[in-house]
Parts: structure tokens; C-alpha cells; sequence
């Protein structure tokens, strides 16, 4: 198996959190396989989620969200963990996609012709959505919820990103969610 970069991101505030413990069980797994590992915790980044004046004047960067760029640079691999909040990601995680996933970082476009340039292309990446309802209940009343991350964020850099959604977690029994946290284990040996 080839050695991978794999970097671990938790779209949760809070890491005590399931989202949080099954981030914590794909790294636990890609660690365990001997892939060089970094961890992003959005509770842990300091930085501005608001886009003050829209993208017509680019803010600063805050030193965690270079840290973060640099972190999608060096990845091979990039796993996110987030619940799923109103059919969407959480709003600091948006926010920090706003602030960090910028042209010229991810994305460039072309000045001569339609289309742009994904910066971040050779990249493979899993997002993994942790949900109250059943996914296919959710997808069947309120439509996909992953393609905002998979294909209008990741995919727009040239990130393939697969999506698990694991739920209804809502009174879920504790077995079966360790079950969760050994398939998430298992992904992370093999960073897919």
C-alpha cells in the first residue's frame, strides 16, 4: 500500500461529539496503517468565518487558516467529519471554506478562455455526514445534502471526495455506533 498524507478535518465545534469520535477512529485507522497524519479540529482554528465585503476585497488570512492551506497543499488525502444541521453543513464550517478555499488555493480562473484550473486536482477525499434521520429518508424529503461539499467546495479544487452518511443516530444504540466507529477505523487504514 502506498503512504499517503492524510489529513483529518472536524467540521464540529466541539470534539466530544460523535462526528468527533469518528474522527477520531479514521485517524486511529490511518495512523494504525503508517500514513503520515495531520488533524484539523474547527473548534480548535481561530479566524473570521464572515466575508465582510463578499469576495471583492480578499481579507487576511488568520495564521490557522495558512496552516489549514498549507495542511490541503501537503494532503494527499483529506477526510471531513461534520453533522448534518437544517440539510447543510454546520456555519463556522462553511465559513471557513469562505475564507480559506480561495483562487490562487484552490482554483484559478482562466483569464483567456471559460473555465478555471483546480489547484488542488490528485487529491482524493471522504466526507462523512452525521445525521439525526435515516439518508436515504433525509435525501428523499429534502435532497442531497452532500453535493454543496462534494462537488460545489472539494470537487471545484479537483478534490474527488466519496460521501458516507451515517444515521438516524438520534437513540441510536451505543453497539451500533462503535459498529460506525470500526468501519470508520477500517476507511482510515486504507485512506479511502
Amino acid at each position: 500500500m502506498d503512504k499517503k498524507n492524510v489529513l483529518v478535518l472536524l467540521g464540529h465545534t466541539d470534539k466530544e461529539t460523535t462526528s468527533g469520535g469518528f474522527a477520531d477512529a479514521y485517524e486511529e485507522g490511518a495512523r494504525a496503517a503508517g500514513f503520515e497524519v495531520r488533524r484539523k479540529n474547527l473548534g480548535d482554528l481561530s479566524f473570521d468565518p464572515i466575508l465582510h465585503h463578499g469576495y471583492k476585497v480578499i481579507q487576511e488570512l488568520e495564521p490557522d487558516l495558512c496552516s489549514l492551506q498549507e495542511d490541503f497543499r501537503w494532503a494527499d488525502h483529506i477526510a471531513i467529519f461534520y453533522p448534518n444541521w437544517w440539510g447543510t453543513m454546520p456555519a463556522m464550517l462553511k465559513g471557513l471554506f469562505d475564507r480559506f478555499y480561495l483562487p490562487g488555493f484552490a482554483f484559478r480562473f482562466n483569464k483567456d478562455r471559460p473555465g478555471w484550473e483546480k489547484l488542488l486536482k490528485g487529491r482524493t477525499g471522504r466526507v462523512v455526514i452525521c445525521m439525526d434521520s435515516p439518508p436515504m429518508l433525509s435525501r428523499i424529503l429534502f435532497g442531497d445534502n452532500s453535493n454543496e461539499i462534494r462537488s460545489a467546495i472539494l470537487g471545484f479544487g479537483g478534490i474527488k471526495a466519496k460521501v458516507t452518511k451515517v444515521g438516524p443516530l438520534k437513540n441510536a444504540a451505543p453497539e451500533w455506533k462503535e459498529g460506525w466507529r470500526k468501519k470508520l477505523y477500517r476507511m482510515g487504514t486504507r485512506a479511502k
